[in-house]
C-alpha cells in the first residue's frame, strides 16, 4: 500500500494543499477570515445555490429518466442487449466537453432544434440539466440494474401469490432491496453534476456558474487566489460528505443481500405492458443519447468534403502552435501513460484493500487497522469530487522546483490523468480481488511459493479480465479529462478536449466545424474502446 499512498500524497495531496495555502497563507499568517468575506459576496452565494440546486435536481431528473432502463437491462432479455448497454455507457465515458458540444449542436445557434422550430435552450438550465442526464444515465443503469439483475424474482412471486399486488409486492421486496444501489446511484450522479466543469462551461454561458467553473474563473481570469482556495476547501467538504455516505452505502450492499447469477433472471418481454416498456426505453435512449450525438456527427460534416476534417490539418490560423490533427497523436500518447501508471496504482491499491483482518492481525495489525482501510478505500474517490482546476493549477504552483520540478515534463499530463483514472481501476478490480477464495493463496504459500509467485499463479488468471477492462476504463477517461489538462498541457501538445474547447472559444463557423469535428473523432475513440470492453466485461465485474 504504501507506493499508492505516496502517489497520492505527492500528486493529489500535496498540490491541493499548496494552492491553497498559498491563497489563505499572506505573509505567513493563516487568513481563515477569507472565509466570511468570500461567502459575504452575492455572486458567490448564487453560485453555491446554483451548484447545489442544479445537482439536485439533475440527481432526480436522472432517478426518474433511467431508472426504467436499469429495469429493462435487468430484466428483459432481447436481440442487440449488449450492444445497446454499450451504447448508453459511451456517454459516460465522453469527456464533458464532447457532452457539452454535442448538446450545442443540438440545442444552440444553428443547432436541430433551432432548425427545426427556431428553439434555443443553451444558456438555460434545462440545457445544463439534459446533459447532465445524458452523462450520468449509465451510472444508474449499471448500479441499479446490475443488482436488480442479481435479486432473485422468486421472492416477489412468493408476495404476490400471498395476495399483494404487483405494486405491493415490489415497494415491500424489491424496492428495500435496491435501495442502497439506488441511493449509491444517485450520491454518485449527485457527485459528478456537483463538481460539473466542461457541460457548465460551455452550455451555461456567463449566466450559470457551478462551483468548478467559478475556481476556474477566479484562478486563471480574476487571479483571485484567496477567493479559489475558499472555494476548493466549501467543494472539499462537501464532496467528503457525500464519499462517506456513499462509502456507507456501498458496504450496506455487500453485506445484506443474497444474490444470484444474472443470466437467470433476464427474461424474453411478455405483454403489452413489457413491450410498451421496452418500448418507451429505447425510444428515451434515442432521443436523449442518440440523438445528441448524431446531430454532433452531422455538425461535423456540414462542409462540402470533410472540409472541417481538412482543416484539422492546418495551423488553426493561429489559434495552436501545432496543427489540430496534432491533438489525437498527443491524447492518445498521454492516455496510453496515463493508464499506466493508473493500473499500477491502482492494481495495488485494490489488492491492499483485500487484505483480510485475520492476515492484518497476524501480522502486528489491529482492527484499527481495517478503519484505515476503509479510510483510505474512500480517499480514493476524492480525485473525482474535487476541484480537477484546482488539481491542474497545483501541479503548475508545487511541481516546479527540485526535486519535483515537472513543469516542463511531458510526464505532468499522464499524472494528472491517472489521478482520475485510479477510482476507476479500484473500483473495477476490488469485487473480482474480493471473491478470490483466501484458502488458494494460502494453500500456494505453504507450498513455498513466494508472495509474488502466488499473485501471479493465483489471482492474475482470475482477475486477467478485470484487469483488461480496468485498463479500458482508465484510458478511456483520461482521454477526456479537461479540468486539470487545460492548465498543464503545453501550447505545442494539446490533448483533444484541450483543442476542443480552444475552437469553441474563437468565433467563426470554421473553428465551430473544427471543434465538432474532433469531437467526433473523440467520441469514436471512445466508443471503440467501450465495445471491446463491452465483449470481455463479465456481469460482476466491478461497479462501473
Amino acid at each position: 500500500m504504501a507506493l499508492p499512498v505516496v502517489f497520492f500524497a505527492v500528486f493529489f495531496a500535496y498540490p491541493v494543499a499548496a494552492i491553497v495555502a498559498r491563497g489563505l497563507k499572506i505573509d505567513g499568517v493563516w487568513r481563515f477570515g477569507r472565509f466570511g468575506d468570500v461567502l459575504a459576496q452575492p455572486d458567490i452565494r448564487h453560485v453555491l445555490w446554483f451548484t447545489t440546486w442544479q445537482a439536485l435536481a439533475s440527481t432526480a431528473l436522472t432517478l426518474l429518466i433511467a431508472l426504467p432502463g436499469a429495469y429493462v437491462f435487468a430484466r428483459f432479455d432481447f436481440r442487440g442487449k449488449h450492444v445497446l448497454r454499450a451504447v448508453v455507457t459511451v456517454p459516460f465515458v465522453l469527456p464533458t466537453v464532447v457532452v457539452g458540444t454535442a448538446f450545442l449542436a443540438l440545442v444552440g445557434r444553428g443547432g436541430l432544434l433551432d432548425e427545426l422550430w427556431g428553439v434555443r435552450l443553451d444558456t438555460t438550465v434545462w440545457a445544463i440539466l439534459l446533459a447532465h442526464v445524458f452523462f450520468n444515465y449509465a451510472v444508474v443503469v449499471r448500479t441499479v440494474g446490475g443488482l436488480w439483475a442479481q435479486l432473485d424474482p422468486g421472492q416477489e412471486e412468493a408476495a404476490r401469490m400471498l395476495g399483494a399486488s404487483r405494486f405491493a409486492a415490489w415497494r415491500k421486496v424489491t424496492l428495500p432491496a435496491l435501495s442502497p444501489a439506488v441511493a449509491a446511484a444517485a450520491l454518485m450522479v449527485f457527485l459528478f453534476t456537483f463538481t460539473s466543469f466542461g457541460v457548465v462551461q460551455i452550455l451555461g454561458g456567463p449566466t450559470f456558474s457551478t462551483l468548478e467553473v467559478e475556481i476556474y474563473r477566479q484562478t486563471s481570469e480574476i487571479f483571485d487566489l484567496a477567493t479559489a482556495a475558499v472555494l476548493t476547501i466549501i467543494q472539499f467538504m462537501a464532496v467528503g460528505a457525500v464519499l462517506a455516505v456513499h462509502a456507507w452505502t456501498v458496504r450496506r450492499r455487500e453485506t445484506a443481500l443474497r444474490l444470484v447469477a444474472p443470466e437467470t433472471t433476464a427474461r424474453r418481454p411478455r405483454g403489452a405492458g413489457q413491450w410498451a416498456l421496452l418500448g418507451g426505453v429505447l425510444a428515451s435512449i434515442v432521443v436523449l443519447l442518440v440523438l445528441p450525438l448524431a446531430v454532433l456527427v452531422q455538425h461535423s460534416l456540414d462542409a462540402p468534403g470533410f472540409a472541417y476534417y481538412r482543416a484539422l490539418t492546418s495551423d488553426g490560423g493561429g489559434i495552436f502552435l501545432v496543427a489540430p490533427i496534432e491533438a489525437i497523436g498527443n491524447s492518445l500518447e498521454y492516455a496510453l501513460a496515463a493508464t499506466a501508471i493508473a493500473v499500477l496504482i491502482g492494481a495495488l491499491a485494490a489488492a491492499a484493500l483485500t487484505l483480510p483482518h485475520s492476515r492484518l492481525r497476524s501480522s502486528g495489525g489491529t482492527p484499527m487497522t481495517g478503519r484505515l482501510l476503509r479510510g483510505f478505500d474512500a480517499l480514493l474517490m476524492l480525485p473525482l469530487g474535487v476541484s480537477a482546476v484546482t488539481v491542474g493549477f497545483g501541479f503548475l504552483i508545487a511541481l516546479d522546483e527540485p526535486p519535483l520540478n515537472l513543469r516542463s515534463s511531458w510526464i505532468l499530463v499522464p499524472l494528472a490523468q491517472a489521478l482520475v483514472g485510479v477510482p476507476f481501476v479500484v473500483r473495477t478490480m476490488l469485487p473480482v480481488l474480493r471473491a478470490v477464495d483466501g484458502r488458494l493463496r494460502e494453500a500456494a504459500a505453504v507450498l513455498g511459493a513466494s508472495p509474488w509467485r502466488v499473485w501471479r499463479e493465483v489471482d492474475l488468471p482470475m482477475v486477467r479480465r478485470a484487469l483488461l477492462i480496468a485498463a479500458g476504463f482508465a484510458f478511456a477517461v483520461s482521454l477526456g479529462e479537461f479540468g486539470a489538462t487545460v492548465f498543464i498541457a503545453r501550447p505545442d501538445n494539446p490533448t483533444l478536449p484541450v483543442a476542443v474547447a480552444r475552437l469553441l472559444g474563437r468565433p467563426g463557423d470554421l473553428n465551430y466545424g473544427q471543434a465538432m469535428a474532433l469531437s467526433t473523432i473523440l467520441m469514436v475513440v471512445c466508443a471503440v474502446a467501450l465495445l471491446l470492453l463491452e465483449r470481455v466485461r463479465g456481469d460482476r465485474t466491478g461497479e462501473f
